[in-house]
This record gives structure tokens, sequence and C-alpha cells, in this order.
């Protein structure tokens, strides 16, 4: 949800529900990386809460068009650690094999 005003849309507050930490502080590095934003920062406004509100402040793009780029190269991001630990995981079962395990049955 945005909470913003209709004649400054390069400032907004986006509440994210069923989020934590761990997403709002990902989501705020990688705006921090955009140099549209001039500010961004979370907030959780009750710790037994799952909710966590972003406030960003941009250049004078739309905040909710920033927002959605970033979210996009955070999706990269992920998918780019999710490809090179496969691909780790598979030089070492290729290079090692699974009997120089020790794994007990």
């Amino acid at each position: 949800m945005e909470q913003g005003t209709v004649e400054d849309p390069s400032a907004s507050t986006f509440t994210l529900t069923e989020e934590d930490h761990t997403l709002a502080n990902s989501l705020r590095f990688s705006l921090n990386q955009d140099p549209r934003v001039t500010f961004c920062g979370y907030s959780i406004p009750h710790p037994s809460e799952a909710r966590v509100n972003v406030r960003l402040q941009t250049t004078g793009d739309p905040a909710s068009e920033v927002l959605r780029d970033s979210c996009q190269d955070l999706m990269l991001m992920c998918q780019h650690i999710r490809g090179t630990f496969d691909q780790a995981v598979l030089d070492f079962t290729n290079e090692k094999g699974l009997e120089d395990m020790d794994i007990k049955k």
C-alpha cells in the first residue's frame, strides 16, 4: 500500500504486509544503490506486527516506479546468488563425489 500525495509523487511511504527486516533491509540496500534516490529508510511499527514501512524520496521520478525497479534489481541479485550457489554445489559434488562425504545413513 502506498501512502503519499498526488502533488508530489517523488516522496511516498510504502507499507509491506507480512514482511520483516529480511526483505526491508535488502530492499533498502537496493534502493540506496539507485542514483535517483535521495532518501530511503524503513521502520517496523511494532515487533508483534508483520508490517514494514518503507519511506522513499527521489530526485523527481515517481517513487513507485523507483521502488518497482529496485524490486526487480533485488530479484536479479537473488537469482544470481542462487545460480552461483547451485553451480558451486554441483562443482563440489562432481569434484569430490558423495562417497567422500561423511554422511551417516
